[in-house]
């Protein structure tokens, strides 16, 4: 049985996740704005990867049984000086969002709940990904900054379609949506 403190801390970070998402979206809605339409993409799947990652978190919270909370999230930021800063904004936010799944993990073990310790691990995996991910994509938009549409074809070229899902991954609430 996961322990409650861990469950407490799991309801905020479907949040935390929440709030990525909608971050992602603000995010791509400015790069559709700039006709940037492949970073649109890009952060249009980053959203619905955040978003599925806080339903594998409430589905894990419903089949412990200790009740589900979807908390609401802070508007996201929305007005960017340039078409760096989205994604030092994503970088950072990836890098807080390793911080609170580490924490949670820390959790878990310092409670002796391992199944929950087990349960973060995958997450764990996914934030190194995803910051690896981020910085490269901050390294090409610095040097694309004159000229964004070299980071377009570096998405072309090295993002050219979504990805298989991973079936290591918790399950979803909500089924395969």
């Amino acid at each position: 049985m996961p322990s409650a403190a861990f469950m407490e801390r799991l309801n905020e970070q479907v949040g935390h996740e929440f709030a990525a998402s909608q971050q992602y979206v603000a995010v791509a809605v400015f790069y559709d704005a700039e006709t940037l339409p492949r970073l649109a993409a890009f952060f249009y799947a980053q959203a619905i990867e955040e978003r599925n990652h806080a339903m594998m978190m409430l589905q894990y919270l419903l089949d412990a049984g200790n009740g589900a909370a979807v908390p609401g999230t802070p508007a996201p930021k929305a007005g960017f000086a340039d078409v760096v800063e989205p994604v030092r904004v994503a970088l950072d936010q990836e890098r807080k969002v390793s911080d609170q799944i580490a924490q949670l993990a820390g959790v878990a073990r310092d409670w002796g709940d391992y199944q929950s310790e087990q349960f973060t691990q995958w997450f764990l995996k996914e934030q190194v990904e995803e910051v690896a991910t981020m910085s490269d994509l901050l390294r090409v938009v610095e040097r694309g900054r004159d000229n964004p549409l070299l980071v377009e074809e570096y998405l072309a070229r090295e993002h050219p379609a979504a990805e298989a899902d991973d079936p290591t991954a918790p399950p979803a609430a909500g089924g395969a949506i």
